[in-house]
């Protein structure tokens, strides 16, 4: 199906991370095509409090892009070519905090970027430089809090979460620099991806499930995939009751920030 063809679009959108594969039940399938090529993969919207959602799995259905390989560009474009211009984004993280242990949900408020070589905006021509002092939609940030005060779902409110490249775990040297900085998470998904969203215009929030202790905080263990996997298994109903609950109580995307992010500023081309 064409996005010409969808009746009706979406204003909320949400990015799975590894292990959440689906959100909404009775959806429809839609394939965006966008100027930076294919997304992860195909888009499901439906309803959510009468809201309309938008779910996209960031690695694709069966996980067939580690994090390196995301077309986060494309991810982000065909998301608010369909009408979306708020995103939630779990997400899985190992903790750098000896007392934010597995299971442990966290909504982090600042972001740091130890990527390489991934493209990480959309202005390649022109002088556009989008404020980024707080990566994460501060309205975003409090449905999430709002929502798991709700569900009885405890949550810490804010934390920095370094994004590595990856897909290689950290050393022990390295999460121990990590840590020493005062950091609290380490993940592989959430640069580009939040400066991304910045740039579109788009209020961007990451909720982020602790799958393990980082390597430098428990010298007695490493971090293991499977490990990792099975962690987020058995809590992804938890982070989606979750995200479910927050999308009712997002207020009015016009009210944010990040909506007015490029007021005043002359783009290169014109938003979908």
């Amino acid at each position: 199906m064409s996005v010409s063809t969808i009746a009706s679009m979406a204003e909320i959108g949400v990015i799975g991370g590894s292990g959440f594969y689906e959100l909404l039940t009775d959806t429809e399938e839609v394939q965006v095509s966008t100027p930076y090529g294919p997304p992860s993969d195909a888009l499901m919207l439906g309803t959510v409090a009468s809201r309309r959602v938008a779910f996209l799995p960031r690695h694709g259905r069966g996980h067939r892009f580690p994090p390196h390989k995301i077309n986060y560009r494309a991810n982000l474009w065909a998301l608010r070519s369909l009408g979306v211009r708020q995103i939630l984004a779990p997400c899985a993280v190992g903790s750098l905090r000896r007392e934010l242990g597995p299971g442990a949900i966290v909504v982090p408020d600042q972001l740091v970027d130890r990527t390489s070589g991934r493209i990480q905006t959309f202005y390649d021509e022109g002088a556009v430089h989008v404020s980024f002092a707080d990566p994460y939609c501060e309205h975003g940030r409090q449905a999430l809090l709002k929502a798991a005060a709700a569900t009885g779902i405890e949550a810490v409110d804010g934390g920095t979460m370094v994004v590595v490249e990856g897909p290689r775990f950290s050393t022990r040297a390295e999460s121990q620099w990590f840590a020493a900085a005062g950091w609290s998470l380490v993940n592989m998904t959430g640069h580009p991806e939040a400066v991304l969203a910045r740039e579109l215009a788009l209020g961007y929030a990451a909720v982020a499930l602790v799958t393990d202790l980082d390597a430098g905080i428990d010298a007695a263990e490493s971090v293991a995939q499977e490990d990792v996997f099975k962690v987020f298994a058995e809590n992804t109903e938890r982070l989606r009751h979750l995200v479910l609950e927050a999308i009712g109580l997002l207020p009015d995307a016009g009210d944010s920030p990040a909506a007015r992010a490029l007021d005043d500023m002359a783009l290169p081309f014109d938003l979908p």
